[in-house]
């Protein structure tokens, strides 16, 4: 009887499968299971051997099937006086589709006690094969190594059992040896395999010898050879190499289009994927789609959120009977999420029948990106009950951690910990994502312990609890863990950079963030954009903006965060001219602006209140699209209400559809820097009754309105609700807020009663506050009493040195305010000169006390001359006693007229019309003769004036001021 020797084929790229059928006569070897139209037939061994009686060879066969080899073994080695090689071959193949490695090495020893089938080429090509199968390559290898006599087949068939454990290296060094040692010509079985090992080694040089040796053989023409060049060419990314095989191919199969189109999708090539999608279906040949096309053009679909051709995808899917198919449920389920199709993809994962492990992932994934954690852990907890197909694997765990943030997510991190543990889920990534996890979730002390059990702690591991350290505000821990990590010979990467220069930036050390900057400089990693803008976020934060210039300036490629961060950054350091500079040299150079540079350049016009520019830019985020985040809304209510137009806040808060406790906190702070106290006691009574709950943000809101308009009672009141109600710890800022309020007020004894119950690191920053108040109430015992203290314990402070300077002045002690003075000098320390700017005709003037550089200078001092001689007929009198100098009042009178605000009225009575308000800014509080003065002149010119300064807006109308002479 004669039988045909067969071997196993090699393997081909993705689904590129040449199947194996052993039968009694021929061998047939199929491409993904579709004829080839170059079937390659393996020339046959033949051989005679005495036929097995049927009973038992058809026991054996029964016995393979029921999946029982080791009774199949039993019984062959009780007939072993009757063997024929196609039972023996018959079992070892069944081993090998049954990965019954000990049943397949008891066949092995069996037929090694045998002499006839110990040198049978057949047997030892199928016992190469059966090891390689159940993944014992090494084994797969010393079979073949000792071999008395090697035949082609058996050299492809350990070449394919290499390839089949990943084993590129190798299958590279065996080819190597059969060129060199052997007589044999590689055949459309050999090449495929080296070529896939070139591809997967990323050896383009040795790929393109390989390829020569293709076409040296005369196999170019074979269709397995061809589809195998194209993969390898599309996992070097070389597409046009790939395209021009696959043109030069005569004979093309489903796999061929399946590997270009492979080609496209894993090198972007997006639009081409489809044109030869598109070219294949209407192309004419007999080809049925299968499940590697759907799993190919899917996730194409979902890249680029295409989703009315994953629909016509989906179509095919049908029509071909695939839908069935796990692999495609599952491409169309990432396929609709990606695209925004949620209700889609859960029907999908709904009528799955067939779902597997990454089914549940999938669906998992696609709650987690949607920020629905909850659904995401009421789906994990049902896979948790499932059969072992479907149980819970790493991949679960890190689809859930990395959402979960913020101290309500704890028990779900904590929960998931627990089955992780129970579950013996000790990967180091998955350990790295629940220290992280623990971190964002606030609870460092569960990071750290997870932390202290990992044993081999890579890089990442020390970034998630360093990253954690930081991000929950204690970045000297951060500096303690990356040293401890030195220490430990981990070497840090650009994200353990990025951290610590965060570190150093909450920290406000400059001077170590410089030295790391210098680290980075040496070791070549400054072009990384983390560490980049990790730089740029530190020396802007460290109030060096000069430094973060040169350092943006001097880089090329700059990304949008880098943008951001140094516009945000010149708005942080109150230089809007610079940032709003920085927004229209970005806008030149086609970069696109997104929400943080909006709301960063809306702050910057909010600073210099120019309304006019701060509307652009309100169209430009219309126009953009980028009106529906929360920051960019209250960045234009701010805007507006900064730049003296509170009701149009109003009104954009009114259109808002969501209004969040932000948006309800900057319209009540906004009316509360208009002197408009009662409008934001009202406001923040409508927050409450909406659902919102306020923060402490919104107190310091109400606060700061309550102190402008003298409301003391609500003021308290809030200030004790905020403690009782809403268990909001006060902090500097409140407690500023209600000294000055009590202090405004004259109730000093109160305010250093408040005073002596706060945390003792708040006192030097009340004090500030308070001592304006006593100025302004002749409590000047009590000033000089306050600032001497403060003195003490910071003697660097420059409006402490300024303020005592006052209160001397008004007591006439002149020569301590000499002494003083001398002692700022000595320091170095200068007070803010005082400074206004107008915006007239869509540009910005500035005014400088007592400047008399500007053309208009003379004009400007006659225009106010002229009011001052008006309003003296209404009862103005200059308050010369404000100018504390020892000087004549002459003088006095003359330092008066000079003060910037009055410059900047006159230019714009000067230069504005008639029935436009004029706008004035001031970087310092208003001195009470320029507030008098300009209420006045509001009535002789009949004209509006708003003035805006350090501290709250003043509307002066028909001699009156919205501030009620309380400021």
């Amino acid at each position: 009887m004669a039988i045909t020797s067969t071997y196993s084929p090699p393997l081909l790229p993705p689904h590129h499968h040449h199947h194996l059928l052993l039968h009694c006569k021929t061998t047939t070897n199929l491409d993904n299971h579709h004829k080839s139209p170059s079937t390659h037939v393996s020339k046959p061994v033949i051989f005679h051997s005495t036929s097995l009686p049927c009973s038992l060879s058809q026991q054996i066969n029964n016995l393979c099937n029921s999946r029982d080899l080791p009774q199949a073994l039993t019984v062959l080695q009780e007939n072993q006086n009757t063997t024929i090689l196609e039972t023996l071959s018959s079992l070892l193949h069944a081993c090998a589709q049954q990965n019954d490695i000990f049943t397949g090495r008891k066949l092995h020893e069996f037929v090694c006690n045998s002499k006839e089938l110990a040198n049978n080429p057949i047997i030892s090509t199928r016992i190469i094969t059966m090891y390689s199968l159940c993944g014992y390559p090494l084994e797969s290898l010393a079979v073949f190594e000792n071999l008395e006599t090697r035949n082609l087949y058996q050299w492809n068939a350990v070449l394919s059992g290499l390839v089949k454990n990943e084993m590129w290296v190798d299958v590279i060094i065996l080819f190597s040896e059969f060129i060199t040692l052997s007589s044999f010509e590689p055949d459309n079985f050999t090449m495929p395999c080296v070529i896939k090992a070139c591809g997967r080694i990323m050896d383009v040089r040795l790929g393109k010898c390989v390829h020569g040796m293709v076409e040296k053989y005369g196999l170019s023409d074979d269709v397995f050879v061809g589809n195998a060049l194209i993969s390898m060419y599309g996992d070097f990314a070389v597409v046009e190499e790939a395209v021009k095989m696959f043109e030069v191919m005569d004979m093309k199969n489903l796999v061929t289009w399946n590997s270009i189109l492979n080609v496209f999708a894993e090198n972007g090539g997006f639009i081409e994927c489809f044109e030869f999608f598109k070219e294949m279906m209407e192309g004419g040949e007999a080809l049925f789609l299968d499940v590697a096309t759907m799993v190919t053009m899917l996730p194409v679909c979902a890249e680029i959120e295409d989703v009315d051709m994953g629909r016509s995808i989906h179509c095919l899917a049908v029509k071909f009977r695939l839908i069935e198919e796990v692999k495609v449920q599952n491409a169309l389920l990432d396929m609709y999420s990606k695209c925004g199709y949620l209700f889609e993809a859960r029907m999908i994962f709904e009528m799955n029948e067939n779902k597997n492990v990454v089914s549940w992932n999938s669906m998992i994934g696609d709650y987690a990106r949607e920020g629905d954690v909850s659904g995401a852990f009421d789906l994990l907890r049902k896979m948790c009950g499932l059969n072992e197909h479907e149980k819970v694997n790493d991949v679960t765990v890190l689809s859930v951690l990395p959402v979960c943030s913020g101290q309500s997510k704890l028990f779900g991190v904590k929960e998931l910990h627990g089955y992780s543990i129970r579950h013996y889920f000790s990967d180091n990534l998955v350990m790295n994502a629940f220290v992280a996890g623990y971190a964002k979730c606030g609870d460092l002390t569960s990071a750290g312990r997870v932390f202290d059990g990992i044993q081999s702690r890579s890089v990442s591991c020390w970034n998630a609890l360093t990253n954690g350290s930081v991000q929950n505000g204690e970045p000297g821990k951060a500096l303690d863990l990356y040293l401890a990590m030195m220490d430990s010979g981990i070497n840090p990467d650009s994200i353990s950079i990025a951290t610590l220069l965060v570190a150093c930036d909450r920290l406000q050390i400059l001077g170590y963030g410089r030295q790391i900057h210098s680290f980075v400089l040496r070791k070549g990693i400054d072009k990384d954009p983390y560490i980049f803008t990790s730089l740029l976020s530190l020396y802007i934060h460290c109030d060096d903006p000069l430094s973060a210039e040169l350092l943006f300036r001097g880089r090329k490629a700059k990304g949008l965060i880098a943008w951001n961060a140094m516009i945000s950054g010149f708005s942080h350091n109150r230089m809007p001219y610079e940032a709003l500079s920085l927004l229209q040299q970005m806008v030149s150079e086609e970069i696109k602006p997104d929400e943080t540079t909006i709301a960063s350049a809306l702050c910057s016009c909010s600073q210099l209140s120019t309304l006019r520019l701060g509307k652009e830019i309100h169209c430009f985020a219309l126009k953009g699209g980028l009106m529906g985040d929360n920051y960019v809304s209250c960045a234009i209510i701010d805007m507006y209400a900064k730049c003296g137009v509170i009701h149009l806040s109003k009104r954009f808060f009114d259109l808002l559809k969501e209004k969040d406790t932000a948006s309800w906190t900057v319209l009540i702070s906004g009316y509360g820097v208009h002197g408009n106290g009662k409008m934001s006691v009202q406001l923040y009574e409508d927050m409450k009754r909406s659902g919102s709950r306020p923060d402490g943000f919104t107190f310091i809101g109400v606060l700061t309105a309550c102190s402008h308009a003298g409301l003391v009672t609500e003021g308290l009141r809030y200030f004790n609700e905020m403690q009782s109600l809403h268990r909001i710890l006060p902090k500097l800022e409140h407690y500023a807020c209600v000294v000055d309020m009590l202090g405004r007020a004259g109730k000093f004894s109160e305010a250093l009663k408040l005073v002596a119950k706060m945390p003792q690191e708040f006192v030097t920053g009340i004090s500030i506050t308070l001592l304006s108040s006593c100025i302004n109430h002749g409590q000047l015992d009590l000033g000089k009493k306050l600032a001497k203290k403060m003195i003490e314990l910071e003697p660097a402070r420059v409006e402490t040195y300024v303020l005592l300077s006052n209160i001397l002045a008004a007591s006439g002690e002149w020569d301590e305010v000499r002494s003083i003075r001398g002692k700022m000098k000595a320091l170095d320390l200068k007070k803010d000169v005082g400074c206004s700017w107008i915006e007239v005709g869509g540009k910005n003037y500035t005014f400088i006390v007592g400047d008399k550089s500007l053309a208009e200078a003379e004009l400007i001092q006659d225009i106010w001359k002229r009011l001052e001689k008006r309003i003296r007929q209404i009862g103005y009198v200059p308050d010369t006693s404000l100018v504390l100098h020892e000087l004549p009042d002459d003088e006095k009178l003359e330092i008066l007229r000079g003060h910037s605000e009055k410059l900047a009225v006159s230019f714009g009575l000067l230069n504005s019309p008639n029935n436009v308000p004029i706008k004035v800014c001031k970087n310092l509080r208003v001195c009470g003769d320029c507030h008098n003065a300009i209420k006045l002149v509001s009535k002789v010119v009949q004209r509006d004036i708003i003035l805006r300064d350090n501290k709250r807006f003043h509307h002066f109308k028909n001699g009156l001021c919205s501030c009620g002479d309380y400021w």
